[in-house]
């Protein structure tokens, strides 16, 4: 069979592979470290999924024996993993109806079942009804008393699904008191077996149904419900937040605030092919018109009226840090956005926190926010973070150096 080439950019595929070779990523090639597990190289996309299987299946394995054995916190533990490596393996096959893709998720699937029965609090598989009979996937991770609290919101990434936070065996939201619900939206996850794609305003009805499916339960302060989204969850959290005003705060990281300009045309060629999967298209020049070219936060930013929290790295690809400040400019709501010195697109062991990820801090912000002290009305604030520094709360404050419209180098 000869495969015919969707993008433009599919003639790259040599040099996605020679990356994948010799530095063990797939995309944020500015960033160290294998996106491929520990011991494991793919030496072109085509192994990528089965090393990520291979892995998978150990951690299940590990995980089953401590399991029968009694030792719930250690299948916790193994199951992190096995969920982690299982939903990359899926991931990294961008086809409908392929039958290794299935399978890999049904894998998934049963791995959270099993973490649900080993975990040390409440989770539960929750089925929002969608649009024709279909469901927004979610995982509710409760507090163990399942008292009343503020409740997050998690927005995943283009390469996540909802299962890649929180991590059950270091909840950072539950050690802050919150509860999250992480939702597979459309192209993600459970929505792309069930094809629910990415395009349109798809993203923001999802997210409002998951809202109002929240503010029924007795789990959650409904005046407390945040959003927090991550890489091109960035930009459906401010979507979403632009779209409904019920919710009471949002953190937006990993900045993807404008994906039409640079995630498609500059970056890994792996984007591109990716989310035309996730919106359904073959066409390369109709998804450019009909889906790349309308994602921007522009025209939506100034109708967001909760307190806002923008977190990009200062030399990120995805998000050239002009288009953050412009994107910071346009927000009227109380706001705040942090800038960490020299760093990219993924916010994982971060020098300037001292090697956490940003996800620490965040809910930290998250929870000054909604439960301590709050914002004063006219809030506004830039951080620049430095990698010696002491953190987005200590003694640096900045004022950007270009003006809108003007290039940071």
């Amino acid at each position: 069979m000869i495969r015919n080439l969707r993008t433009k950019r599919d003639d790259q595929q040599w040099m996605l592979d020679l990356a994948l070779n010799m530095r063990g990523r797939v995309q944020n090639f500015e960033v160290d470290g294998a996106e491929t597990p520990a011991g494991k190289r793919a030496r072109n996309y085509r192994m990528y999924s089965k090393v990520w299987r291979q892995a998978a299946e150990q951690h299940e394995a590990l995980a089953k024996r401590a399991q029968s054995l009694g030792h719930k916190a250690t299948a916790t533990a193994h199951y992190d993993h096995a969920i982690e490596a299982y939903r990359m393996a899926q991931h990294a096959i961008y086809f409908d109806d392929h039958p290794v893709k299935k399978t890999l998720y049904r894998k998934l699937c049963e791995m959270v079942d099993r973490q649900i029965t080993t975990a040390a609090y409440p989770i539960e598989r929750v089925e929002v009804p969608f649009d024709d009979g279909k469901t927004i996937s979610c995982l509710f991770h409760m507090l163990p008393d399942r008292r009343k609290a503020p409740t997050i919101i998690y927005v995943p990434g283009m390469d996540q699904t909802k299962e890649a936070f929180p991590r059950v065996n270091h909840n950072v939201a539950l050690a802050r008191g919150f509860n999250v619900l992480s939702m597979d939206g459309p192209g993600q996850g459970s929505s792309n077996m069930q094809k629910i794609r990415a395009v349109g305003d798809n993203y923001e009805r999802a997210g409002a149904a998951v809202i109002s499916w929240l503010r029924k339960r007795k789990e959650v302060n409904a005046r407390k419900i945040a959003i927090y989204g991550i890489s091109m969850g960035s930009y459906w959290s401010l979507r979403l937040a632009s779209y409904d005003r019920r919710i009471a705060a949002v953190a937006s990281a990993t900045a993807c605030f404008n994906p039409n300009n640079t995630i498609f045309t500059q970056s890994s060629p792996r984007f591109k092919q990716m989310f035309m999967y996730m919106a359904g298209y073959k066409d390369e020049e109709k998804f450019d018109r009909e889906v790349a070219q309308p994602m921007t936060v522009r025209g939506h930013l100034d109708k967001i009226q909760c307190p806002t929290l923008l977190a990009t790295g200062e030399f990120d690809p995805l998000c050239p840090l002009e288009d953050a400040i412009e994107a910071y400019g346009e927000l009227k709501s109380q706001k705040e956005m942090w800038v960490f010195e020299n760093q990219y697109h993924p916010q994982r062991s971060l020098s300037n926190l001292g090697s956490l990820a940003n996800h620490e801090y965040v809910v930290d912000w998250l929870h000054d926010v909604l439960v301590g002290k709050g914002l004063s009305k006219r809030h506004q604030r830039i951080a620049y973070i430095k990698e010696s520094g002491d953190g987005p709360w200590g003694d640096c404050e900045w004022t950007p150096t270009v003006r809108a419209g003007q290039a940071y180098f």
